[in-house]
Order: structure tokens, then C-alpha cells, then sequence
């Protein structure tokens, strides 16, 4: 009962140190200086009606949607439209407010051809988007590119339709 009572207080004793030594000397919190207002207080001190209902700074962009891009077979060149160019805004934006969020880019292929092949043309794929989000202007180190060739599919890979569904890129936000 000893041994538990002294590994308790042995606990407690060193978790008030390391959340003193993280609080007050790493963060500097301790030392906090408090500001007090002293003189008369005027009409131009209070807050008026109209700026309590507008939000302070700039809102917080929401993480968008994932977005999937189609490829023809055998192609990983795309071609920008409205829907991507919205999804580049909206996920730049968002990339921007939050400093550790990053656009991850996957690239899939149908089951046609080797493994070897898929893979490197998912890569491509992938590549492609890389490229164009770069070109609009979004930081390289924002953006994560990796291909899963064949693997994964979301469609039966025994009909022409599933195979187009198969031949895609998946775009989503890392936050």
C-alpha cells in the first residue's frame, strides 16, 4: 500500500511541475500583465448595438467537400472547369486559415494493364492536379500527391462504366 501511495504522490508531484514548467516558463502565461482602464468612462467606451452582431475578424472558411475528377482511358491530363476551379478557392482559402492542413491528391487507375503501369499513371494523374493547383497558386508543400494504381476501386471493374468510375482522382483536405 506504501509503494502505491508513494508512486501516487511521486505522479502528482511531477505532473504539477511539468504543467507549471509548460504554462509558465515555455508559454509564458504566468506573467501575464493585466490592463485596467482608469479615468472617467465615456459614451465612446461602450460597445454599440450594431457591432455585436458582426463577427470579429474574418470567418472561418469550412473544410470543402472532396472532389473527384474523372479520367479518360489511358489519359491523366485534365482540363479545369467551374467545379474545380471552385474547389481550388474554397480549399486555398481554407489552406490558408489553417497553417497545418494540407490537399491530398490520390490518384487511381481501372484494372487494365500491369500493376507497374497503373501505378505510375495514377501517379501521373495525380501529378496533373499537382501541377494545376500549383499554376493557380497554392504552395507546394501544401500538397500531398500519392497514387493507389488499381487498387481501391469503387466500381466493378467488369463493365465499361465501372472501369470509367475506377479511373479517377480523389482530392480531399488533411486538416
Amino acid at each position: 500500500m506504501k509503494i502505491l501511495i508513494i508512486g501516487f504522490l511521486a505522479f502528482s508531484i511531477w505532473s504539477t511541475l511539468a504543467t507549471y514548467t509548460y504554462v509558465c516558463k515555455i508559454k509564458g502565461l504566468c506573467d501575464a500583465k493585466i490592463v485596467q482602464q482608469i479615468g472617467p468612462v465615456s459614451d465612446k467606451n461602450f460597445i454599440a448595438d450594431k457591432t455585436i452582431s458582426k463577427p470579429l475578424g474574418r470567418e472561418q472558411a469550412a473544410i470543402p467537400n472532396n472532389l473527384i475528377i474523372y479520367f479518360a482511358f489511358d489519359k491523366s491530363g485534365i482540363e479545369s472547369d467551374a467545379g474545380t476551379d471552385k474547389y481550388f478557392d474554397e480549399s486555398n482559402n481554407f489552406l490558408a486559415q489553417n497553417s497545418n492542413a494540407k490537399i491530398s491528391i490520390t490518384g487511381y487507375t481501372d484494372a487494365v494493364g500491369s500493376d507497374v503501369y497503373n501505378q505510375a499513371l495514377g501517379y501521373r494523374r495525380a501529378q496533373s492536379l499537382q501541377h494545376y493547383f500549383e499554376s493557380k497558386g497554392m504552395p507546394a508543400n501544401k500538397i500531398i500527391i500519392k497514387s493507389m494504381g488499381k487498387k481501391g476501386p469503387i466500381d466493378n471493374n467488369n463493365t465499361s462504366i465501372g472501369r470509367a468510375t475506377n479511373r479517377r482522382t480523389a482530392i480531399t483536405i488533411k486538416n
